[in-house]
């Protein structure tokens, strides 16, 4: 069984626990004591079967269980003891007839373990990880006043005296006069104690995280303002000029379906950008009428910082009537797009995306000059329909038998596809834009494509069709035939049962060109779901270690530094995680190396309960952002931000000043 589905299975116990403890409170409180006897044993075991639950969790992970295993068990642990002591003994007695099996204690107690489970379950999704000394005050806290509001409902001064057995008024009253102490008393201290929670969990934390390695250093200060790409080609290329205008617009889609549009040049997707390996690409952005303003951050791309198009943080953002140029040297090989950085969430969602692609000179990729039909075609969703490289899920291409052909698929989208091509053995030659070891042929295999990933397929064409199907739809995709086939004849089997390929164990293992095991620095993100401080407001957010962008300490590097993420998902959601100006080398995926080619990615899919490691070698000074690439996730506050020691920024002022708006 998956973590994912361990922690889903805990959650259901979890729950259970919940409503079996209330059950027993509520049915003692009516003084059912057959039923109150039935679910107070229920509680128990359920209680129990939790315990497993969190054991196989902790197998999997500390991250996983750490405010389970020192806090909400061990409240709930000791609630229920003190429940089965109070209320067990009378609730026996009263199944043999000796009595009817009530006491305000027993009632008070069961309660109590009910309100401990539940403030358990809610101190997993309000506060998750990690666990901090306030959350625990808190929690605990918010139990004991609980606790201490069912005694005054349900032992009222009259019923003290009763259970207590004074007869005598004086003693009675004596009685109370203890029990509205103890009361007052219990008061102060939940009070005393939920303040000094809330107090602590309102610290701010550290600006920066070192990972295990040295501070801040008194090095000269670099300015993001002057990493800057170069002004001129290398020998032999030449300068690729593109003019771009973001501008509302209505774009019709080859379908005939008409779309309202955030564009580049009135275009859904923007213009393509192509170049040659040594050409200098130089690109000026303007905006017409984008009220919020645009950027443009080449995903996957390692440009100079200073054009990475992250405002607030690289630059300020470019609003209407205003443009920026960005140049950066085509030496990257490979598959790549462009995109709006500011408030990303909406404006790529509307449009405001293309691609790039930068080819080898001839003769210095294996094929190249062979390749006869080079397709580039992003994947978008608007509003439910998948579109393929602005058609509407419809499109066709003649391909002559023998022909070699490559499809080059971008995900512009938040969520991942799942992508399958039909009808012909194809093989993987890239990903991320960069080339993998031996890819061996495959076919019949379903490819998950993460959002912002690239996947570049090969193969031949055979003499009858091929068809790119998109998350399973037979109807829509791309469609290549051979000539003389009839548009349409192709005839699509249901994908949905194909395996997916695991990319971690495809093509040959290589040498690779650091030893991530002498990592210099190491930094472990745990991504969850929990009130935290977002912009400055608080929210439901998407966190990494328990806070909210820009709350979370920058990640200081050096440069020449190798450095080793462990990245950690306790939530329900996937999260693809994205690190701007690097390419990352995967390590491993929850403890199980990576055993085929050396895969080399901007962009990794972490599902529910999984665990990545992976590494990169510091080699491109700057302050790069670090976050998920479901831009909404990154909205609500999953990023933070990577820092080389010494280098500055003129946009943001102190850490995170600006970059709350870059999403």
């Amino acid at each position: 069984m998956t973590t994912g589905l361990w922690i889903i299975l805990d959650h259901v116990v979890a729950l259970l626990s919940i409503a079996t403890w209330f059950a027993a409170g509520v049915t003692l409180a009516l003084r059912r004591t057959r039923p109150a006897l039935a679910a107070l044993v229920a509680a128990v075991l359920v209680t129990l079967v939790r315990v497993v639950t969190v054991a196989m969790l902790a197998g999997r992970g500390w991250w996983f269980v750490q405010e389970k295993v020192l806090l909400g068990l061990p409240m709930l642990g000791a609630a229920a003891a003190g429940a089965v002591l109070l209320a067990g003994p009378r609730l026996l007695a009263a199944r043999r007839g000796r009595g009817d099996g009530w006491s305000a204690g027993g009632v008070v107690s069961v309660l109590t373990a009910a309100y401990a489970a539940l403030a358990g379950l809610v101190a997993t999704f309000l506060a998750g990880y990690p666990l901090t000394l306030g959350t625990a005050l808190v929690t605990i806290s918010v139990v004991g006043a609980g606790a201490l509001l069912t005694a005054r409902v349900v032992a009222p001064p009259a019923e003290i005296i009763a259970d207590s057995g004074v007869a005598r008024a004086p003693e009675g009253r004596r009685a109370i006069s203890r029990r509205r102490f103890i009361g007052w008393t219990g008061g102060a201290v939940v009070v005393t104690a939920a303040g000094a929670g809330s107090g602590l969990s309102s610290r701010p934390a550290a600006s920066v995280t070192t990972g295990g390695g040295p501070g801040r250093s008194s090095r000269a200060a670099v300015s993001v303002a002057d990493l800057r790409g170069s002004g001129s080609p290398a020998p032999g290329g030449t300068v690729r000029r593109h003019a771009l205008t973001a501008k509302k617009a209505t774009v019709r889609l080859p379908s005939g379906r008409e779309i309202a549009a955030w564009t580049y040049n009135g275009e859904v997707p923007g213009p393509a950008i192509t170049a040659t390996q040594g050409d200098l690409i130089e690109v000026r952005l303007s905006n017409a009428d984008i009220e919020d303003g645009v950027t443009l951050h080449w995903h996957g791309y390692d440009v100079p910082c200073g054009e990475d198009g992250s405002p607030g943080v690289t630059q300020t953002v470019v609003g209407p009537g205003a443009d920026f140029v960005y140049r950066f040297p085509a030496d990257q090989v490979g598959t790549y797009w462009y995109h709006t950085h500011h408030a990303s969430h909406v404006g790529v969602h509307k449009g405001l995306y293309g691609t790039l692609v930068v080819r080898p000179r001839d003769g210095e990729r294996a094929g190249s000059a062979a390749e006869q039909l080079d397709l580039t075609l992003p994947v978008h969703t608007f509003d439910g329909t998948v579109v393929i490289a602005g058609g509407d899920g419809r499109t066709e291409q003649l391909a002559p038998p023998g022909t070699p052909v490559r499809l080059r698929l971008i995900n512009t989208d938040s969520d991942p596809h799942r992508i399958v091509l039909a009808g012909t053995p194809f093989r993987i030659a890239a990903v991320d834009g960069r080339d993998l070891n031996q890819p061996g042929e495959v076919s019949d295999v379903g490819l998950r494509l993460p959002a912002g990933g690239r996947y570049d397929l090969v193969f031949l064409m055979p003499d009858t069709s091929v068809a790119l199907v998109v998350d399973g739809d037979r109807d829509g995709g791309l469609r290549l035939r051979p000539h003389g086939d009839a548009p349409g004849a192709a005839r699509i089997e249901d994908t949905s049962g194909l395996p997916e390929l695991d990319l971690l164990r495809y093509g040959a293992a290589a040498a690779v060109p650091f030893d991530p095991r002498r990592a210099d620095r190491h930094f472990t993100m745990v991504l969850d779901r929990g009130v935290a401080m977002v912009d400055g407001r608080p929210a439901y957010a998407h966190t990494v270690n328990g806070r909210g962008h820009p709350a979370i300490p920058d990640q200081l590097v050096a440069e020449g530094d190798i450095v080793r993420f462990t990245v950690v998902n306790r939530s329900l959601g996937t999260h693809p995680w994205h690190l701007h100006g690097h390419r990352v080398l995967i390590l491993s995926r929850d403890g199980t190396p990576s055993t085929g080619s050396p895969l080399w990615v901007d962009t990794f899919d972490v599902r529910p309960g999984e665990t990545w490691e992976v590494a990169f070698r510091a080699t491109n000074p700057g302050i790069w952002m670090n976050h998920c690439h479901n831009l909404p996730h990154a909205h609500q506050g999953m990023m933070l931000r990577l820092q080389y020691d010494g280098v500055t920024t003129p946009f943001g002022g102190s850490h995170g000043a600006s970059a709350g708006h870059v999403h």
